[in-house]
């Protein structure tokens, strides 16, 4: 079997998502292409997983200062750009085209026939039970039609009695002894960095690890500002007190599986992080604050509540054994199985939270 494996890079979730399938494939020899939209070339890290992979521009939003900027967004959107992105893509040679949210593949392989195949946070929406919030017209249609699928397997942090898989994490990372002094990690690539680092310093006897793609590498008082990185920036997640984010699914996701609390910002005008927020609060899963501001983290900081480690199964190879079998369909033994292994069985998770 030959598949074209679609991956939304606006963000690094979905990236990271796709380097976990990409381990399990490289280990079955499967015949995978992995294609990346939404950022520039020379903004991709620590790719030498996905092997020979391809870029195109694809579509994504932009933001300012924490929201979503509708002026922005549409100012990079180069409409002709991807309706001949699409068409030329050639898919004569898959056998199936799966998409984590990734609307060049999804609309390829939608136009010539093949099957398609959604793995993603994004396809979890679609149930009713699932927590959402913001949610207008504008944005149900995007949700629909912005990578459209003929299967989907949506993760999310509950199964909230649906047919919705676990998180896709490294089920081997771990939760290590704090590191001295306890810092607290910071991730808001999607806000500005430098009023970030003004309200961190209002803090002096805490220490803080500030990450972000535009940020240089120095200290700052009580704040170590780093560009993002794969290992440096795993070693010091696993290694922190706590985790400040914007409400993106994969960073919590790995907090959740290691039990480390985390207080998280949802991008203002963004759905999908609205109803992350929203998920969150009714899963008493993490805090949440609507608008960055150092009372909210004040708070915070004074009761950081504890976290129970989830410990989410190795998702990522049983989707690709899903995937390899072809019964794309019928999710459900699959999704059974997943909850089972983590001691919360699907039929029952939503009722106990």
């Amino acid at each position: 079997m030959k598949l074209l494996y679609g991956v939304q890079g606006t963000g690094n979730g979905h990236i990271s998502r796709a380097r976990m399938m990409a381990q399990h494939f490289a280990e079955k020899n499967v015949d995978v292409q992995f294609l990346f939209t939404g950022r520039a070339a020379e903004q991709y890290f620590d790719m030498e997983v996905f092997g020979d992979y391809q870029l195109r521009d694809g579509l994504s939003f932009a933001t300012d200062k924490g929201s979503i900027s509708a002026i922005k967004t549409f100012a990079q959107i180069k409409p002709l750009t991807f309706i001949r992105d699409v068409r030329k893509l050639d898919l004569s040679s898959y056998d199936a085209v799966i998409t984590d949210f990734e609307p060049v593949t999804a609309w390829a392989g939608r136009l010539q026939k093949k099957p398609v195949i959604g793995v993603g946070h994004q396809y979890a929406f679609g149930y009713t039970d699932v927590p959402q919030s913001g949610v207008d017209l504008r944005n149900r249609l995007i949700m629909k039609f912005f990578a459209p699928v003929q299967y989907r397997l949506g993760l999310h942090w509950d199964s909230f009695n649906a047919n919705i898989a676990p998180p896709i994490i490294n089920p081997d990372e771990i939760r290590q002894p704090c590191t001295t002094p306890p810092h607290i990690l910071v991730y808001l690539p999607f806000e500005d960095q430098q009023q970030v680092s003004d309200v961190l310093l209002k803090f002096p006897n805490q220490k803080f690890i500030q990450y972000a793609p535009q940020l240089q590498r120095e200290e700052r008082s009580n704040i170590s500002r780093r560009p993002t990185s794969l290992h440096d920036f795993k070693h010091d997640l696993c290694r922190a007190k706590g985790v400040i984010c914007n409400a993106g699914f994969e960073l919590i996701s790995e907090c959740l599986h290691m039990g480390i609390p985390a207080l998280a910002k949802p991008v203002a005008g963004q759905s999908e992080q609205l109803g992350n927020a929203a998920a969150l609060q009714q899963l008493g899963a993490a805090t949440v604050m609507y608008d960055f501001s150092a009372s909210h983290i004040e708070t915070w900081l004074a009761n950081i509540p504890a976290q129970t480690p989830r410990h989410y199964p190795d998702v990522a190879a049983a989707v690709c054994d899903w995937l390899l079998s072809g019964q794309w369909h019928d999710s459900t033994a699959l999704v059974s199985t997943l909850w089972e292994q983590t001691g919360r069985p699907a039929d029952t998770i939503a009722a106990t939270g």
